[in-house]
């Protein structure tokens, strides 16, 4: 669909940039609420700041749960809006049942934290999927901007991530754990608000294509799958299978590594300690810092011919940030030996992932664009959020796991794992592309 001047903004359409604000301030709700979880469920119940008093195993399997569930949830998520509302509507409610959240959490109640979190599940599940696909329906199939696109969304969704741990992990210490959790709440109705503003620029995507009552459109949703069709879905399910791994180790950041951050680094610098929590800002300010050039890097790799498809990025993300992981095995000798890490492993931990985050996560969200069938394309968005649940419920999961393996095991178990991995993905990457037939051809 041919677009105007006045509907383009810096290149792209004005649509992209509604939705990555919606997105930004969704993001600050989700990591100003991963960066003080397991450190709220592990304080100690009395003191001036009293948390739940669990135990780190306890926390970390928590953890993976409710990333579990928050992702698992985009499949209804997906469905609702395949089925019955639309993306567009879809995200709206979720928009909702997140501020709601938020705001129940804020009450100091066991009953108000199980609530707060079931509204966030709930709320993340319906607008993760159906956002990401509208980013996907400004841009036409083989629209030169569209990984491009992606990349300005995940780009500026991490001012988001970078700033909510700052921020509500300041208030959080600073006033108390609930009113860090409510704070992140104020930031996702900030971003709801943008989302019903800026609809005039969203008008072309997200619409529910069910209510047609032209025959040949009914035909169309109920018609089955083509041979080419059914291959790049198979594609893609075995494309989830990396998001799986990938985001098992990635999570680690929330979870197992935050608690590292806490307990056994040395956070003291210039006559101050840096709160554990403020760590977790430092993905989103790499991203912010460096995705322009590694979207670079790979745009002139392309250039001069060299593999750049989706798969490939998805795999040499997947390793280099299981690189990352060595840094913390490095950190957990330090500590064996003197009873404390130094900050800068977790530094260079974090750019590592980071740099892989950027190699593959912007990717895969346009990869599913690509080649999902265009009445599953919810659905199949759907699938790769609950593929990232799967990875949040192994990361909780290796965590726990952690306190009886030792961290040093675990980390460099993860490392190692995830450079195979990747490694035996680039070595099936020629007959994986066959199958996409064309979709993921490499291409500016």
């Amino acid at each position: 669909m041919s677009q105007t001047s006045s509907s383009q903004w810096l290149g792209h359409p004005r649509g992209l940039f509604i939705l990555f604000l919606t997105e930004l301030w969704e993001r600050f709700s989700f990591y100003g609420m991963r960066a003080i979880l397991v450190l709220y469920l592990t304080a100690p119940m009395t003191g001036l700041n009293p948390g739940l008093g669990w135990s780190n195993a306890e926390a970390l399997t928590f953890y993976g749960w409710y990333g579990f569930s928050v992702y698992m949830a985009s499949l209804p998520g997906g469905y609702l809006a395949d089925k019955w509302l639309g993306q567009k509507k879809t995200v709206m409610i979720g928009a909702i049942l997140l501020t709601v959240g938020h705001g129940i959490l804020a009450i100091q109640a066991m009953w108000a934290f199980y609530l707060g979190i079931f509204f966030i599940v709930s709320g993340v599940g319906l607008l993760k999927p159906n956002i990401s696909t509208m980013v996907g329906g400004l841009y036409g199939l083989h629209d030169t901007r569209r990984d491009k696109g992606f990349t300005i969304f995940y780009i500026g969704i991490n001012i988001g991530a970078a700033i909510a741990p700052l921020l509500v992990g300041w208030v959080a210490y600073r006033y108390g754990w609930h009113y860090g959790f409510g704070l992140a709440g104020v930031g996702m109705a900030l971003g709801f608000l943008g989302y019903l503003q800026g609809q005039k620029y969203l008008q072309s995507v997200g619409n529910f294509l069910g209510t047609s009552e032209d025959a040949s459109d009914r035909e169309k949703l109920h018609k089955p799958l083509t041979p080419v069709e059914k291959d790049r879905v198979l594609v893609l399910v075995l494309s989830f299978l990396i998001v799986i791994i990938f985001w098992g180790a990635y999570e680690q950041a929330g979870g197992l590594m935050n608690l590292y951050a806490e307990q056994k680094t040395d956070r003291h610098l210039l006559g101050m300690e840096i709160p554990a929590s403020w760590f977790q800002s430092l993905p989103g300010i790499f991203v912010i810092s460096l995705g322009t050039i590694v979207a670079a890097w790979w745009s002139r790799r392309a250039k001069k011919g060299k593999e750049s498809s989706s798969l490939a990025k998805l795999a040499i993300g997947t390793m280099i940030t299981g690189s990352g992981f060595f840094f913390m095995t490095a950190a957990s000798l330090q500590y064996a030996a003197d009873g404390k890490a130094a900050m800068y492993w977790l530094v260079l931990a974090y750019l590592f992932h980071v740099i892989g985050e950027l190699s593959s996560s912007p990717v895969s969200l346009s990869f599913i664009t690509k080649l999902a069938p265009a009445k599953y394309a919810s659905m199949m968005m759907g699938l790769y959020w609950a593929a990232t649940g799967m990875g949040e419920k192994l990361a909780g999961t290796l965590g726990a796991w952690s306190q009886t393996w030792g961290e040093f095991e675990t980390f460099t178990g993860i490392a190692v794992f995830c450079v195979l991995f990747g490694g035996l993905i680039l070595l099936l990457l020629k007959p994986l592309k066959r199958l996409t037939h064309g979709a993921d051809d490499d291409y500016e």
